[in-house]
């Protein structure tokens, strides 16, 4: 088994994911298997507890397993399926080395962060990077190690000592140390400055780790005298030091860590140069300049508790985009805060209920994504009704299922106090209530979590023919509230169809109207395994949908899988515009992965 280690110098949000993530795309062009961990010293258990404010999406795998962000980053790129295990946490460890120390296993000795604590990190690294993740037999042939935080942070110590422990283990020509460090341009001296870096690499050595490569984050490529310089103070080769700066979106980072001979440095310092094929990286790069040709818009009103910062939907916007690039559009987003569309805001603030709203009429597309708690709630549902009503385009994902049926049985069944029992418990009308087996006394892993299958109940609806007219999929599940099966009777008979459930057929799972364009809900989270290439169906549809290519995509049925629908020649048909680059506004943002890897005009990617 080979290594790759990033870490992070200086600031934090340099985009080491993004960085981590193009390595593993990198290697795995030049035919390697490639698996990844994600190592963040919190004491946080998992991600799962977290608020989005705080650390962005807790993005949900296949085991049910809630991790950071980052992850859902790794599977993107690297097209593979992780396991909770893949996230390390300061918890996880510490939590795993008492209950040893419970049961005795210690056999009497004095508990330390060394050995015990270090011991336990290598232990899992060793473990977690032999699970194969890309659905073939054997283990991967090199695993990426991520790194959270930034090198001299107090609580990242036990793991950089363990790392250093590990590579020494793991021996010369199998480990690699790649650090991602900050050369800022100050505004009034008007040149690089690696002073930064070489106190981080000071730093790193101080603690008994060598970088290999550094991977310097810039606004502007650095010239070579600014690379002689780090060279000569960090002890890094010239010819192993790369500039990653800012780029029109990130999927160029792959090609321009290639264009460096990035990809040779890893291999040489991994003892794999004379046995791998030259990276393959056709089909992505062609994806990136596509993405940067497109001009035809279509603007997605993005409907939220946490609008605030972008990352917190990461996953959305990814599936967005990816879906915009299939068909030929270039997606605007239009971030609007739930309670701003609500009347309690028209009394209070009129301009910011008027903004709203008109971002909200202005956009062709709406999504409502999940979320928890009551803030903006009745926002959400005012934002469902709307684009019903329109016959705008929407998708719900999760809670955005939920209140689309609330606002359907307070609008078409005029039952005025229809609401969830999360939002009211005492509610006449419950159309939404407590899953079965859930726990209100304990917050986090007691939600209905992972791969879960959904059975398709009517064959000529519009997400089964998204889906190939598959019999059933399987998609990732985060939630605790479901729509009250007694109650799809009556929501049925009134032209609701609930066109997905589960096994049991209590649990509904996919819902539609069908006299409306695209008006579709789902409980589960299609955005999670949404790939760039293989978007998932449900945001290709809506994306469709709003630009006018539904009936055109329903009848093609392009290359359609259970896991979204992959883009073949025939996408090509979508649009024959001519394409031409175009600058995206600077208050408008198209995803932003670490708030890094942007161009000057504010686009991200």
């Amino acid at each position: 088994m080979k290594y790759v280690l990033v870490t992070g110098g200086v600031v934090s949000g340099l985009g080491k994911g993004v960085t981590a993530s193009s390595i593993g795309l990198l290697l795995q062009a030049c035919d390697l298997r490639v698996t990844s961990i994600k190592i963040d010293p919190y004491l946080n258990t998992d991600a799962g507890t977290m608020s989005p404010f705080e650390h962005g999406e807790v993005f949900v795998l296949d085991d049910g397993g809630e991790v950071d962000l980052d992850l859902g980053n790794y599977e993107r790129f690297l097209d593979i399926k992780l396991t909770r295990d893949h996230n390390i946490t300061t918890g996880k460890i510490y939590q795993s080395v008492i209950d040893k120390e419970r049961r005795g296993d210690y056999l009497g000795s004095t508990v330390q962060v060394v050995p015990h604590i270090t011991d336990a990190i290598q232990s899992w690294i060793k473990r977690v990077a032999a699970i194969p993740v890309d659905g073939k037999e054997g283990s991967p042939d090199v695993c990426v190690i991520e790194l959270g935080g930034t090198i001299g942070d107090i609580e990242s110590m036990p793991f950089i000592e363990a790392l250093g422990q590990f590579s020494y283990r793991v021996g010369a020509g199998n480990f690699c140390l790649i650090h991602v460090s900050l050369v800022p341009v100050l505004n009034v001296v008007g040149e690089p400055k690696t002073k930064p870096t070489q106190h981080s690499v000071r730093g790193l050595r101080s603690m008994g780790l060598v970088p290999n490569l550094l991977a310097c984050r810039s606004t502007t490529e650095l010239d070579v005298n600014v690379k002689e310089k780090l060279s000569r103070f960090c002890h890094v080769s010239l010819q192993n030091i790369v500039s990653l700066y800012d780029v029109t979106n990130i999927w160029h980072i792959p090609s321009l860590l290639r264009e460096q001979k990035a990809h040779e440095a890893i291999l040489k310092a991994l003892d794999l140069l004379s046995v791998v094929r030259k990276p393959a990286l056709e089909e992505w790069t062609a994806m990136a300049q596509r993405c940067d040709m497109l001009h035809e818009p279509v603007r997605v009103a993005m409907v939220g508790k946490y609008t605030g910062l972008s990352d917190s939907y990461l996953s959305v916007v990814k599936a967005l985009l990816h879906a915009s690039v299939a068909c030929r559009r270039k997606l605007l987003i239009n971030w609007v805060s739930a309670s701003d569309l609500e009347d309690a805001t028209a009394l209070k603030s009129p301009d910011v209920n008027r903004a709203a709203w008109n971002s909200l009429k202005a956009a062709d597309a709406v999504v409502v994504p999940g979320g928890f708690g009551d803030r903006g709630v009745e926002g959400k549902i005012i934002a469902a009704k709307y684009a019903r009503e329109n016959n705008i385009p929407y998708l719900g994902i999760c809670l955005g299922m939920q209140i689309a049926v609330i606002d359907y049985a307070r609008s078409v069944l005029d039952l005025q106090n229809a609401n969830s029992t999360e939002f009211d418990p005492k509610t006449e009308n419950p159309c939404v209530i407590f899953m079965p087996e859930g726990s209100k006394t304990h917050m986090g892993g007691t939600m209905r979590l992972g791969s879960r299958r959904t059975y398709f109940h009517a064959t000529d609806c519009k997400s089964a023919q998204l889906y190939g007219n598959q019999s059933f999929i399987d998609e990732r599940h985060r939630h605790r509230y479901e729509v009250n099966p007694n109650m799809v009777p009556q929501l049925e008979k009134a032209g609701l169809s609930f066109t997905g459930k589960d096994e049991s057929g209590q649990r509904m799972q996919i819902v539609e109207l069908p006299s409306h364009p695209y008006f579709v809900g789902v409980q589960f989270h299609p955005e999670f395994k949404s790939r760039p290439g293989k978007p998932s169906a449900l945001f290709l549809g809506l994306i469709a949908a709003a630009s006018g290519q539904l009936d055109w995509l329903l009848k093609k049925s392009v290359g359609s899988k259970a896991n979204g629908c992959s883009i073949g020649k025939g996408m090509s048909g979508l649009s024959s515009t001519h394409h031409r680059y175009v600058n995206v506004n600077g208050n408008v943002s198209v995803g932003s992965f670490d708030g890094m890897y942007s161009n000057s005009n504010g686009l991200h990617v």
